[in-house]
């Protein structure tokens, strides 16, 4: 039987989660087993049910109880629906709900990064990128251009921030990701060859048939100011840029990784 409370009081310790918890706070660090995401969207929650995360409250208009959200309460009928017009759910978040629904899910444990390479021919690094968009964007361009993995070094973004989440279209849930260390060299134990993508003078094109090639390739991107840094370029097999216009330096860091996983994804004859 579905579980719908209406709001009466927005600072019940219940509502925490959707307001109140700072994305630190959610990922709580200091004891991962505990910690929360919040999933926004419909098709992103549908998504998230599917790859298997656990939820463990909603927020939704009133008028999604009985419409588009019917299917997923009565899938998820333990768990608690919170609900009450726009106006109120706005005054409770700090901004209005423009997809209806948000559910806060229990953070997945992620593979070992064993458990992903071995099968793996094309993977995406990221290092040091903090604009969640971004993070998001690269994600939503690897699952849909055939890019097996994503790895995640410390100093990025967390891909399960409510942003990167809701650019990604759910699709964080849909590609194997994992956290690596900082050193990029661990791929080369699954044999892998490293490319950083980088402009400087010595960098071979995306087009380089040599690293077309390459049966397993790790892109390795790098933060939207500076790029990677020194040691990772240093510790990569190639150093790889993509051809541009005289008058343009550099693409976004979303848009070139789509460019470039176009252009090294494994052609399926070669599968």
């Amino acid at each position: 039987m579905a579980n719908i409370i209406e709001i009466q009081d927005l600072s019940v310790p219940e509502l925490a989660v959707f307001a109140r918890l700072t994305e630190g706070q959610l990922r709580c660090r200091r004891e991962p087993e505990k910690g929360v995401f919040i999933a926004e969207s419909l098709k992103v929650i549908r998504l998230a049910l599917q790859a298997g995360c656990k939820p463990q409250a909603f927020l939704m208009e009133r008028k999604r109880v009985e419409g588009a959200a019917r299917d997923i309460i009565d899938q998820c009928e333990d768990i608690p629906v919170y609900t009450g017009d726009r106006e109120v759910l706005a005054g409770l978040t700090g901004y209005a709900l423009t997809r209806g629904v948000l559910c806060a899910m229990t953070r997945p444990v992620l593979p070992a990064v064993e458990s992903i390479m071995p099968t793996a021919k094309r993977v995406a690094v990221l290092e040091g990128i903090t604009d969640s968009t971004n993070v998001g964007a690269i994600f939503r361009s690897a699952a849909a251009l055939q890019v097996d993995a994503v790895c995640i070094m410390p100093t990025c973004c967390d891909p399960l921030c409510r942003r990167a989440i809701r650019v990604s279209m759910g699709t964080v849930f849909q590609v194997p990701w994992t956290h690596i260390r900082s050193d990029v060299s661990v791929l080369h134990d699954w044999g892998f060859k490293t490319a950083a993508m980088a402009l400087r003078e010595d960098a071979i094109s995306i087009e380089d048939k040599e690293l077309v090639a390459e049966e397993r390739l790790a892109l390795v991107w790098g933060t939207e100011g500076t790029g990677l840094t020194a040691a990772t370029i240093e510790a990569c097999d190639y150093v790889v840029k993509i051809p541009m216009a005289p008058q343009v330096d550099s693409l976004n860091v979303a848009a070139a990784s789509a460019v470039a996983f176009w252009q090294l994804r494994v052609k399926k004859d070669t599968l």
